[in-house]
């Protein structure tokens, strides 16, 4: 049998804020961290709006040696790891090491260390090129260094499947603790592809808005002028725990984590399959995991990317896994306010989804000013909503075809 798995602990770090009663209350105010770009100089850029955090400070949470060895993406997943490990009130010197670990996802990693010794390579020779190199760009080091930081041998591993992969992540590291290989895993996704490179990358494959203008009214998911998606950074990062583990030590619980489903489009590299099929298996695979039926499901956090197509294939999707009960559900994409940080997205937004079922509140859906018919669901337009929430998904969909859903509740047959 199954074991149960809670949610004690929480941790954010976003271009809106990186507390998350802040970031929430934010959220609520239907603010947004999309802004003109500070961390580098646009002037050469088509696109020159995103949410970056551009006054972001390690300083104040990293030691200054230890900062020069770890990439800006580790950095980010160090500070929201020990925020939510601090909320999370777990000692984890009590605890035995090996039945503890991580599980991340980033669907880039070390983009900027890569950037930066390229140019050396180029400008100064090879033998210029930083030693720390590979352990700073590699993806797996997020997750090494909150290991060696909290002593934490338990199975510890990075997954990279775009934007589904915080929420592949989160996945797994729910299957690890009901199958009894661990009882507590730090896990969620980080990214900083904020770069020079990435900005270009994703600006000349047509994936972004050019609202340079108005920025904070860019990220418009399901509104019929949406244009692309808004390029932003960040870090999401939760502490799961086995139940009774948690009771024993009379946790703090937000939510409890019942089910997880995850699919592949074997489509377009990039674009998602128009009519859904891939997003509606991991949906409904979600829910056949929790043992939930979808008239029971209140709330869903979107993907919501704010692209022409995705928004548009995520609708039909949800229209086909709920049925009769899509019109019923609420439904929003805090990506209006935040942008997409990739494979961070899926950590944030299962925080905020979180967030949601613990105040009863959906957050709303910003800048959705005219509807798209195509996307005729209830989408929670310009204002968060009071609404009873006992169950809620959350859904992450990635280039490469990667589908992933997770379904959380308050938590059953006990005290939240």
């Amino acid at each position: 049998m199954k074991r149960r798995v809670v949610v004690t602990g929480i941790g954010v770090v976003t271009s809106l804020s990186c507390q998350v009663e802040d970031l929430w209350q934010r959220i609520l105010a239907g603010e947004s961290g999309v802004h003109a770009l500070r961390c580098f100089d646009t002037e050469a850029f088509k696109i020159t709006f995103g949410g970056d955090i551009h006054d972001w400070d390690p300083r104040k949470y990293i030691e200054p040696k230890e900062i020069k060895r770890v990439d800006r993406f580790t950095q980010f997943a160090m500070v929201a790891g020990a925020d939510a490990i601090r909320d999370s009130g777990i000692d984890f010197s009590k605890e035995e090491p090996f039945r503890c670990g991580v599980i991340l996802g980033s669907g880039i990693g070390g983009l900027g260390e890569i950037e930066t010794q390229m140019f050396k390579l180029f400008q100064k020779g090879p033998s210029r090129v930083s030693a720390m190199t590979v352990p700073k760009m590699m993806l797996n080091a997020a997750g090494g260094q909150l290991s060696i930081e909290y002593g934490l041998q338990g199975p510890n591993y990075t997954i990279a499947t775009a934007c589904a992969s915080a929420t592949n992540a989160i996945g797994d590291a729910l299957k690890t603790i009901q199958y009894g290989d661990a009882d507590v895993m730090i896990t969620g996704g980080t990214e900083a592809a904020m770069t020079r490179m990435g900005l270009s990358a994703f600006t000349n494959i047509r994936a972004l808005s050019s609202r340079n203008d108005e920025p904070a009214r860019a990220s418009r998911p399901f509104d019929l002028d949406r244009d692309g998606f808004v390029f932003s950074e960040g870090a999401g990062l939760l502490v799961f725990e086995e139940l009774e583990h948690a009771k024993a030590r009379g946790a703090n619980i937000y939510a409890e984590v019942l089910g997880y489903g995850a699919s592949g489009d074997a489509g377009h590299i990039t674009q998602p399959d128009e009519t859904g099929t891939g997003a509606a298996h991991a949906m409904s695979a979600a829910l056949r995991d929790a043992r939930v039926d979808p008239a029971d499901v209140d709330y869903i956090n979107a993907h919501g990317t704010s692209t022409p197509l995705g928004d548009k294939a995520e609708t039909i999707a949800v229209k086909d896994v709920y049925g009769d009960a899509a019109t019923s559900v609420s439904i929003s994409s805090t990506k209006s306010q935040l942008g997409h940080s990739l494979g961070a997205s899926g950590g944030i937004e299962l925080v905020l989804t979180a967030k949601a079922i613990q105040n009863n509140v959906v957050p709303p859906t910003i800048n959705l000013d005219t509807p798209d018919p195509a996307c005729d669901l209830d989408y929670t337009p310009n204002e968060a909503r009071e609404r009873q929430i006992n169950v809620a998904m959350s859904n992450s969909f990635g280039f490469g075809g990667h589908n992933a859903s997770v379904v959380i509740s308050s938590l059953r047959n006990g005290q939240a």
